[in-house]
């Protein structure tokens, strides 16, 4: 069953983008210094949004941020009770755009997220009706819960940025963003996400429980706000337009990256994988699948969203490695030796970021 709350505003734009093959020059397209204080304003303005609903959890605030700047979906994990769902809803209600919730369960079909054909029979023909996924944000919540074939269907609209219902290809609105949510402790009544549509995600965040004086802090802001909840339909105060997201992604795009640091981030990736400029010596005795050409493609995305929210029209190794964790711990795959030691992808990311020399 989908449940899902309407934005009050609904808004279609396009996103610029360069060709991925062109880098972009400083002097000639890079983006300007007025540029990377709007940036920096309209980043603080949901920066704003978030301290009026989430106690805490920076780090998570920061990776919704740049992950929208720079494109991408995102996965959040957590125990229950964390506040997923409502920071996913912050987010969404930062922007005055489209959003939809879809809760996954076991029977959630394709047709109830893409949407389905229903034949009229007044007019003796068949209509289009959409689902929630076409939306500016989608927030799934609990997305481990849904069956293999919802998840392929999933995985097209985030691929493809379009959904096919009855062999027509329908896009989707622009900006496009997933937010997912997945509880890691619960097996029964869940199917584990495939490596392929995990490494759909841009980033992977792992919430924590909140510090004591978080969590009085968190009591105190419920108790004075008179509800648990944070209500996505209501209207947000100075709330970003659709324009200014795609001002931001496509400034982002013009913030110039040095080949240093583009060989930078391939070898952070590549001895993921046994290779690069300082192989780790028996790294295939833990790490039996190391992270695809996407994670360098985030880590690039990423440094140059890091870059823009910083004041910068060029990338420095500190952008890149700011969520190098976020962006490659779901793209590695441990053996069977490493998992029964007790170790995790965060400890084999440290020991590359450790590894692999700063340019």
């Amino acid at each position: 069953m989908a449940i899902f709350s309407p934005h009050p505003h609904s808004s279609q734009s396009t996103e610029q983008q360069l060709p991925a093959t062109s880098i972009p020059a400083p002097a000639a397209s890079g983006t300007t210094a007025s540029e990377g204080t709007r940036a920096k304003q309209l980043a603080d303005r949901i920066r704003m949004r978030f301290a009026q609903t989430l106690i805490g959890q920076v780090n998570l605030r920061e990776a919704l941020i740049t992950t929208m700047i720079a494109g991408g979906h995102i996965l959040i994990e957590s125990v229950p009770g964390l506040a997923k769902t409502t920071a996913a809803q912050t987010l969404a209600t930062s922007v005055s755009g489209s959003f939809r919730r879809v809760q996954c369960t076991p029977d959630l079909m394709p047709s109830d997220l893409v949407g389905t054909q229903i034949f009229d029979f007044s007019r003796q023909r068949f209509s289009t009706q959409i689902g929630p996924i076409h939306a500016n944000f989608v927030l799934l919540d609990e997305i481990n819960r849904s069956n293999a074939k919802t998840q392929s269907a999933m995985l097209e609209a985030m691929a493809e940025g379009a959904t096919t219902i009855g062999g027509k290809r329908i896009a989707l609105p622009k900006p496009f963003m997933v937010i997912a949510t997945e509880n890691p402790i619960e097996e029964e009544g869940t199917f584990t996400l495939p490596e392929a549509q995990m490494d759909r995600f841009m980033m992977k965040a792992v919430m924590t429980y909140p510090s004591a004086a978080d969590e009085t802090r968190m009591l105190s802001m419920l108790t004075s706000r008179g509800t648990d909840v944070v209500d996505p339909t209501a209207p947000a105060q100075n709330a970003l337009s659709i324009a200014d997201v795609d001002f931001l992604r496509s400034a982002a795009r013009r913030v110039h990256v040095s080949e240093a640091i583009m060989n930078y981030a391939v070898d952070l990736v590549a001895t993921s994988r046994g290779a690069g400029s300082h192989p780790i010596k028996n790294l295939a005795t833990k790490v039996r699948l190391g992270a695809s050409p996407r994670a360098s493609i985030s880590l690039v995305r990423v440094g140059q969203a890091q870059a823009l929210l910083n004041g910068r029209d060029y990338v420095i190794p500190e952008d890149v490695k700011k969520f190098v964790h976020e962006i490659m711990r779901h793209r590695i795959l441990l053996t069977f030796e490493a998992q029964a030691e007790g170790t995790s992808p965060d400890q084999i990311i440290d020991s590359i970021v450790e590894t692999v020399p700063v340019p």
